[in-house]
């Protein structure tokens, strides 16, 4: 998902260094302290016209509240007020993204990161002058706004929101009351804070000397850096070392997650929800059985993921299978992939999308839209941002030669190009999609490059690669996010039957998870399922399913796509056109697909035993 994105910090210079030794043709873009390569001029000629546009918005924001108490007067008077407000809205974000990205550019330079902070104190005032806004149009009424759609054609491109916003009436409380739990917000986001300051600073983090002799200290980055370490024992080592430093800190972490989930009860029960699970589907109008038909189908799927464990252990050549295996590569690749090389094998890949899509991207890809290669100073991650509507998404990459670089690459283009079609066929009122389609056009993208990378793969070892990285991307984003969203429901349905939380507890939960997600043959200690406390997205509400839910749909799709029938393409495309001008289950269910029922989790399922299948055929 777009804020599903592979965000990071800024590069050391050893990173650097190491990124310029390992892929040569990278050497000239790490040394060179050039320009980033994307044109910003496209958003302002200048900081000056920039800074313009800033005062212009913070000039604007102050006049928002002669509009309080006129939307319910005429539709003139509410097309006036909502016409105003969404332009200037408009402005603020290309203003976000001008400062947002040259943030990013060099994360030394103070001045534009100060550019930044500016812009998050101007969106704040933005918002907090039109908080009055959807009280009032509750206040007005469903009749009367409906009757203000039909009298003024210009208001179509607000129906939705409007409509949306009447349809929460029944969970939106009085202007009083919608104060307090705003008020409330900072000390109902305190439990995040807690276990952020325990897993980032204060938990003692462990030293490990390597089988290689480098000395590795085991924070999060430390541990993600060298679980994958080729060394089996140097991987139990990291194991062994890592997962007890939060182990021991157990109660605090485990007070503040129960105290999370307290607060969800608190919000849920205020707005007259059923559940914590409802209260946080409810904004996007996701039905609970999206939700619980994802966990069920899953678990129905888990002997083919037991199978692959199996797999994979043939593959790494080991006598038994234990979780700290579960990270290394299953087999390496020495091929190398140029920048042009990646986007002759994106289009090439792309084409079952049709000419139409190909040119589109052809033209698009050739422009100055992406700052593609690691820099001294720049941010690392990649990401899409495409929040200026009047201009084309950009993005910044951090692209290696290896074919993760190639990956990321055709996955950011997807997230482009799902913009370009929607700007394209959707006003700025509904052109943003919601996070639930976000990462469908970017994960297809990755299922039509795999394909195409399969078909062309010419020895053993060139295919069991691309299928090794199929199946390890089922396992990380389908598997791994359903039991890490099958334990955040689990919890809270506990909570919710009042049942006592403790560490203990969720180490417990996430125990019994492990076990029965990996099988019976990968042996788990039980001091590993300490792991509860390291995923920081609990504390996000009920939001890492939809990871599972987009590979599952983008699996469906690019199927459909590869039958080469038009009909089906079309279906896809009009998906992406759609943008945001329905609720997200509502457009995917005219693209042809419920997300309520089995199909697309059994589909991916059947798509991951094939997988296994051809594994297994090439292994012999």
């Amino acid at each position: 998902m777009t804020d599903l994105s592979r965000r990071g910090l800024i590069l050391s210079t050893a990173a650097l260094a190491a990124i310029a030794a390992a892929h040569p043709a990278l050497a000239q873009a790490v040394a060179d302290p050039a320009v980033a390569a994307w044109d910003l001029t496209d958003l302002y000629p200048s900081d000056a016209a920039w800074r313009a546009d800033r005062d212009a918005v913070a000039k604007a924001i102050p006049g928002f509240s002669k509009f309080k108490g006129t939307l319910g007067q005429s539709a003139g008077a509410l097309k006036t007020a909502l016409e105003t407000i969404s332009n200037e809205r408009k402005r603020l974000y290309r203003v976000y993204i001008y400062a947002s990205l040259k943030a990013d550019e060099d994360l030394r330079i103070a001045a534009n990161q100060e550019r930044k902070q500016q812009f998050s104190d101007l969106a704040t005032d933005f918002d907090t002058a039109v908080a009055w806004m959807n009280p009032e149009v509750l206040t007005v009424g469903k009749a009367r706004i409906d009757g203000f759609l039909a009298a003024e054609p210009a208001l179509a491109k607000f129906r939705f929101a409007l409509e949306d916003t009447l349809r929460q009436a029944p969970h939106t409380l009085s202007e009083e009351s919608e104060g307090v739990l705003a008020g409330a917000g900072a000390a109902l986001a305190g439990p995040s804070d807690v276990r952020d300051q325990l897993a980032y600073t204060d938990i003692p983090r462990p030293e490990v000397t390597l089988s290689d002799g480098r000395r590795i200290t085991l924070d999060d980055q430390g541990y993600t850096l060298v679980r994958d370490a080729p060394n089996r024992a140097d991987r139990k080592l990291v194991f062994d070392t890592f997962w007890p430093s939060y182990g021991k800190f157990e109660g605090s972490l485990g007070a503040a997650l129960a105290s999370k989930i307290k607060g969800d009860m608190f919000t849920a029960k205020a707005r007259k929800y059923g559940s914590s699970l409802e209260a946080a589907l409810s904004g996007p109008n996701i039905p609970q059985a999206v939700y619980r038909t994802l966990v069920a189908e899953t678990n129905a799927g888990l002997p083919q993921l037991h199978r692959y464990f199996e797999v994979r252990r043939r593959l790494l050549k080991l006598p038994d299978m234990a979780y700290y295996d579960i990270y290394p590569p299953l087999v390496s690749l020495d091929r190398k992939f140029t920048l042009a090389q990646m986007r002759s094998l994106t289009l090439e890949a792309l084409k079952p999308l049709g000419k139409d899509y190909g040119d589109q991207f052809a033209q698009a890809s050739a422009k100055k839209w992406m700052d593609p290669l690691p820099r001294k100073g720049k941010a690392s991650g990649a990401y899409m941002n495409g929040a200026a509507y009047d201009v084309h998404p950009y993005m910044l990459l951090n692209l290696s030669e290896a074919y993760d670089g190639l990956t990321t690459y055709a996955h950011e283009w997807g997230h482009a190009m799902h913009t370009v079609l929607a700007k394209g066929a959707q006003p700025w009122e509904t052109y943003s999609y919601p996070t639930f389609t976000a990462e469908i056009a970017s994960t297809v993208n990755e299922q039509l490059l795999v394909n195409h990378m399969l078909k062309g793969a010419r020895t053993r070892e060139e295919k069991l690669f691309y299928l090794g990285q199929q199946l390890e991307n089922f396992r990380g984003t389908f598997f791994r996010q359903t039991m890490f969203a099958e334990f955040e429901l689990a919890v809270h349905d506990l909570a919710e039957k009042g049942e006592g939380l403790s560490g203990a507890r969720f180490k417990e939960v996430y125990l019994d998870l492990l076990k029965r997600y990996h099988g019976p043959k990968v042996a788990i200690d039980p001091a590993y399922a300490a792991e509860w406390s390291y995923i920081p997205h609990f504390y996000r509400d009920f939001y890492v399913y939809q990871y599972a839910t987009s590979i599952a749909a983008a699996v469906y799709f690019s199927q459909q796509v590869l039958t080469g029938k038009a009909e089906a393409r079309d279906r896809y495309l009009t998906l992406l056109k759609s943008g945001g001008s329905d609720y997200a289950t509502s457009m995917l269910a005219r693209a042809g697909l419920d997300m309520a029922s089995p199909a697309p989790y059994r589909a991916l399922i059947a798509e991951f035993t094939s997988a296994l299948d051809q594994a297994e055929a090439l292994l012999g």
